[in-house]
């Protein structure tokens, strides 16, 4: 019976390292599988979270405040459509900065002579409509974009708001 015991030991201690080695080998796998995972979720979660952070900030920054440059009325004799016809209007612009505000200042006789002429070419029946107004404030911007000295910048003007408009 010593033989059997004695040789009972060694296959016990061979099966036990043998579980061991299987159970080293599960773990392992188990950290790889784990840290795989997590490499996975990182990458597919962590890089629209970076992207989204990224593009949060531009959509965050707050639009620049529009820039006016208010005009002086102006009165102007209309074509004739059968008798006299005059137009009283006041707008204010909408420019791209001070800088274009401060251009409208430094060349204001030729803005309002630009203005001045274009508004004397027309007839009542071509301005009394939405749609007349909309046009004549197309036109507006149109003349205001040239420059008004050679090689210089044009103004950068987006829109035209009426204050007044007065057709007697």
């Amino acid at each position: 019976m010593a033989t059997s015991k004695a040789a009972a030991k060694p296959a016990q201690a061979e099966g036990g390292a043998k579980s061991k080695s299987k159970l080293f080998i599960i773990i392992g796998a188990a950290v790889v599988l784990l840290g795989a995972g997590g490499g996975g979720a990182w990458y597919f979660l962590g890089h629209k979270n970076e992207a989204q952070a990224e593009a949060a900030p531009a959509k965050a920054a707050p639009a620049a405040p529009p820039v006016f440059a208010q005009m002086d009325p102006f009165t102007v004799n209309l074509q004739a459509d059968g008798g006299e016809q005059f137009l009283q209007t006041a707008f204010t612009l909408q420019v791209g900065s001070q800088a274009d505000v401060d251009a409208i200042k430094l060349y204001l006789p030729q803005v309002r002579s630009r203005v001045l002429l274009l508004l004397s070419s027309k007839r009542s029946a071509e301005i009394s409509t939405v749609e007349g107004k909309k046009k004549l404030a197309e036109e507006i911007i149109a003349q205001l974009k040239q420059p008004f000295a050679a090689g210089g910048q044009p103004l950068n003007v987006s829109d035209v708001f009426f204050t007044a408009f007065v057709i007697q």
